[in-house]
């Protein structure tokens, strides 16, 4: 786990593909496995986001990713990555991506 904030890495990730995860046991949650590039690699990630998109919107689409926070099972997957989002004004999430296509695995600085 990470000690200090800015320690924190937030990489660009593509989501390769995604789901609906109804095992979990927060609402409307999504598994996605991202590719970070050629150095991070595919991680996955479980996030909440079905109540602003559908798992196959995702698909394709850019995110940022908290890759240093460390691991944790979510429903027996394990989610390596926190995906990046913002309250809505419904207060449910909402991704934070890059305004324009950027290269996978790009540090947020």
């Amino acid at each position: 786990m990470v000690e200090n904030p800015f320690d924190v890495e937030i990489r660009v990730g593509e989501v390769l593909e995604a789901e609906a995860f109804p095992e979990a046991r927060k609402p409307k949650m999504a598994k996605l496995w991202i590719d970070l590039g050629e150095e991070g690699g595919e991680i996955q990630s479980a996030a909440q986001l079905d109540h602003h998109y559908e798992p196959d919107e995702l698909e394709g689409r850019q995110v940022l990713c908290a890759t240093t926070l460390g691991t944790v099972q979510v429903a027996g997957f394990k989610s390596e990555a926190l995906t990046v989002c913002v309250p809505g004004e419904e207060e449910y999430p909402v991704l934070v991506k890059p305004d324009e296509e950027v290269p996978l695995g790009g540090l947020l600085f």
